[in-house]
This record gives C-alpha cells, structure tokens and sequence, in this order.
C-alpha cells in the first residue's frame, strides 16, 4: 500500500481527544464493517415479463425483508479519476479491478448529514464479484471521501479506512457520476440461502449536483424506462431451475454496468459496445408520447423525475 502524503489527508479533530495513545479506540467497539464475494449474472428485461419473472421466483424465493412492495430507492454516488480509470478499467475487462461509492437506500427526501450511508469498495477478482463496505454517516462520509479525512473508526474498521484514503489521495479520485434506481428483491429459501435475485428499474442518474440532499436534481433516464436489469446473484453455483428459467425465457447474459451507462449516456466517454441503445429496446406497444424518447441523443438521454 502507498504511504499517504501527511499533508493530503486530515485527522478528525473531534477524534484526537479521545483516542487512547495508539490511536485506536477499545476494542469493544462493534464495526460497521461488512464484506461478503458473490458471482453475479445480469440480464436485460422489460418490466412487464421481469414482473413475471418476479411472481414466478415468488414460488420458491422469499420477499428480501428490506424490500418492500415497489421496491425500495438505491443512489450511488461513484468516485472516478479525471481520466476514468475505473470506467476504462471494466470496458477493457480486467480481472482485476476497484470502484469505489457511496450509496444511500431508500428515498433520498430528507437525507441529512446524519443520514446512514455506506462506503463501499466494489472489485471484480476474476469473475468472482467482493463488496467491502462500511456504514457512516453522510456527512462523514463525505469528509472521508471528498475532504480525505481520516474519520472515527474502530481497530477492525482501520485497513478498511485507510484503504479508501489511499485510493482517493492515490488516484485523485473525484466524484464523477450518481445513479439510482427502484430495487425489488428476493432471497432463496431452504437450499437455496445464497441465492439472492433482484430486479431494478427506472435507471436514473446524473453528471453534476453530486448531493444526495439537493431538491430538485436533474436526473435523467441511463436505461430505457420500459426496461429493467435482473440479477442473480450466488455465493457458490446458480440452481438449475434458475438456469432453466432464463433458458426457458430466452434470457440472454449481458454485461451492464449502471455507473457505465451513465459515464456514456452523458458523454463523458464514446459509447462502447456494452451500451443500452435506446433505439435497440423499443417500448412494447409505442405511442404519440413515448415515440420521441427513441430517438438516441448522445449528449441528451431521456429526462427522469427528480426521484
């Protein structure tokens, strides 16, 4: 790991006084550390058959307990360098590659300082898919990811912390695109206690206004709206009555990256061969008011609502 410069990142002030003289708070302290490896399969499906899909896991899966009816709101605020390392790093596939976030679940009215967050680490190792992530404060979270500060932690929590300093000072990392999305989720029962499937729509994001907090952001449509992202995700092997449904359904593998899409969809990179098209996903059934959103503007994707 690279020594950080001691001039490019702070300590907490509020901190120093009550650490103990290694700098480590006692080892009673819980984490908030979490970490867990999963191999992850995506597909590309309109809403009406993911709905569908969803009533026919709904037989042998259980409703996630934090997913209630109509999902629940995911934002993810990524981090990037200027020369978007991380961006370049997925479209050319490397084994081996990091981003890393900031997300926020559920709806983003009244998100404060106080508001809980996690940072997270997401890296690709081979095809296996590690999150590492922590859960702080937003405000916190910012003075860690964008002031570089070396917040409270606890002695389990510290490599962690250091990792993400290390990256932003590193890296220069700077926050570069926020996505968001409406999540359902499933979880496997009995056998099946790794599965998880989960289905996301109306895929939204933005270049700019990189708060969580503002008002009235303008967020614009990344995927069409009449389409959704399913992912199975498994610690170990997919069930073969999984792999007999997206058989059976003609699903086809693709690889889509939210944060991707958004780097393109704004035209802060040429649009790869991974791209959503809109004109390669037409809506079911067009009409007067939905024919104009197929026409595929570069620099202008498809307005969303605020939230």
């Amino acid at each position: 790991m690279v020594v950080l410069p001691v001039t490019t990142w702070r300590k907490s002030p509020s901190r120093e006084e009550d650490q103990d003289p290694a700098g480590e708070q006692p080892l009673h302290v819980a984490s908030r550390l979490h970490a867990f490896n999963r191999f992850e399969l995506k597909y590309l499906v309109p809403v009406e058959e993911a709905a569908e899909i969803r009533d026919e896991l709904a037989e042998r899966m259980d409703r996630d307990l934090n997913s209630p009816v109509g999902g629940y709101g995911v934002w993810s605020l990524y981090y990037d360098t200027p020369q978007l390392r991380f961006y370049w790093e997925k479209i050319e596939g490397l084994k081996f590659r990091r981003k890393l976030r900031i997300r926020h679940y559920g709806d983003l009215d009244g998100v404060t300082d106080e508001s809980p967050v996690c940072v997270e680490i997401k890296q690709r190792v081979n095809r296996v898919t590690q999150k590492r992530r922590i859960t702080l404060p937003y405000g916190t979270a910012r003075r860690l990811c964008d002031g570089r500060e070396l917040v409270e932690h606890s002695p389990q929590e510290r490599a962690f912390i250091h990792e993400v300093l290390e990256l932003v000072v590193r890296l220069n990392l700077q926050p570069t695109a926020i996505t968001g999305y409406q999540r359902e989720a499933l979880v496997g029962r009995d056998a099946d206690t790794g599965l998880r499937v989960t289905f996301d729509r109306r895929i939204r994001g933005r270049d700019r206004d990189f708060h969580f907090g503002i008002a009235t952001p303008e967020n614009r449509f990344t995927i069409p709206p009449h389409m959704s992202v399913m992912e199975i995700k498994v610690n170990e092997r997919t069930p073969h009555w999984i792999t007999d449904l997206a058989a059976r359904r003609n699903l086809n593998l693709i690889r889509v990256s939210k944060y991707v899409q958004s780097v393109e969809a704004f035209g802060l990179a040429p649009r790869s061969v991974f791209h959503v098209n809109e004109a390669d996903c037409p809506p079911p059934n067009p009409t007067e008011q939905s024919l104009p959103q197929q026409r595929s503007a570069p620099d202008a994707p498809l307005k969303a609502g605020a939230q």
